[in-house]
């Protein structure tokens, strides 16, 4: 009998934890393109969250995919705020299908870090970022008056998934390919990989480095961060600017969103660039419909390195300088613009061609368009 009563016990206690695992919010993502969406981030509403489950438990919340009851890598995004603002879920979704994912109040396992992003004191005020994909930097006030300084993205090439920031800082070589990668992308006097500037006169004006800055969120799925440009002078104008980027487990583009302040007047035309090399062909890519991209030819042993951007309309025109291609738009004061850009590295083994580089350009550009949707309910 007391044995009988043990096992009664047990099982009840078993049968009391499973109902308690099982969670009561669902979460369904649906696909309604007909392009398959692979290890795609996507954004649930906290506030939806609340609406059903008032009182989870941020330390205790496990997101699993319902029929197959595999755990899925999540993170809680605060833009910068003491409140979270979204769950962001990693999971692939099939052209035209959905996916159901259960919210169970369980311990989850640590999660993989993806993305990454520092102010990097220790190397004249440098602000690196990267994912399991790419890296990238931008450069700092110190590093203004020297014979380093420039102002644009420049391309940390890597293929590893494993984060590579600190320890390339940390020996110092990062010129050198030490098995996963290197930084030998070359910025100068240009906008580098994607990077913004007011274009007026028919020339480009650089504000000059960031001076401050703010990191938003730190991994593991996602890391966005503000640089912050006090004003300066564009043809007699004061302008100053926030950046915030963002960058995305999985992803070879930023999400830059850019706000210029000025005065006398709503509108500054503004060019996104990138750094041309000395070759006789350009193999290029300027779509009419804001897609532009290049290939750049092989740097000896180094490799190739593919860079682009996603413009949020039609650019007013594209312009070829001896040294940049320029994608000219138009920003008004004090609006956000937004648009992506980014690069891929052919020894990454991932996007070894021109084509294969500007086709996922394209493809990026219909995701934008056509987004994943998400629905949060009672289980």
């Amino acid at each position: 009998m007391k044995r009988f009563l043990i096992l009664f016990l047990v099982f009840a206690y078993g049968l009391y934890f499973d109902v308690a695992a099982q969670g009561t919010v669902k979460i369904t993502v649906a696909n309604k393109s007909d392009i398959s969406r692979k290890d795609a981030v996507v954004e649930v509403p906290w506030a939806d969250i609340l609406k059903v489950s008032p009182n989870i438990d941020t330390a205790n919340l496990l997101v699993v995919q319902a029929l197959a009851k595999q755990a899925v890598a999540h993170q809680l995004e605060y833009k910068g705020s003491k409140n979270v603002q979204h769950l962001l879920l990693q999971l692939s979704v099939p052209a035209g299908k959905t996916v159901t994912l259960l919210i169970k109040n369980a311990k989850p396992s640590p999660e993989v870090v993806k993305t990454f992003a520092r102010f990097v004191p220790e190397r004249k005020d440098d602000f690196a970022w990267e994912n399991d994909k790419i890296a990238f930097r931008m450069y700092g006030k110190a590093l203004e008056n020297t014979k380093e300084n420039a102002h644009g993205i420049d391309v940390w090439a890597k293929r590893t998934t494993k984060m590579v920031i600190n320890e390339r800082y940390k020996l110092d070589k990062y010129h050198i390919d030490n098995g996963d990668g290197l930084d030998y992308y070359h910025v100068g006097k240009t906008l580098g990989a994607g990077n913004i500037a007011p274009y007026i006169a028919d020339s480009v004006w650089y504000l000059g480095n960031y001076t401050s800055y703010k990191v938003l969120d730190n991994g593991p799925l996602r890391s966005t961060f503000q640089l912050i440009y006090p004003a300066a002078n564009a043809d007699g104008l004061k302008i100053s600017a926030v950046k915030t980027i963002t960058l995305d487990a999985g992803s070879q583009l930023n999400k830059i969103s850019q706000i210029y302040s000025f005065d006398k007047q709503t509108e500054i035309p503004v060019a996104i660039g990138f750094i041309l090399r000395n070759e006789p062909d350009k193999i290029s890519l300027t779509d009419p419909n804001g897609i532009v991209g290049y290939w750049e030819p092989a740097h000896g042993e180094d490799g190739i390195i593919g860079v682009g951007a996603i413009l949020p309309n039609k650019p007013k025109k594209y312009v070829w300088q001896k040294k940049q291609l320029l994608a000219v738009s138009a920003v008004n004061n004090g609006q956000p613009f937004i648009y992506y850009a980014g690069a891929a590295w052919n020894k990454a083994g991932e996007i070894t061609s021109s084509e294969q580089w500007f086709e996922y350009l394209k493809t990026y550009k219909k995701y934008l368009a056509a987004p994943l949707t998400v629905k949060v309910s009672k289980k």
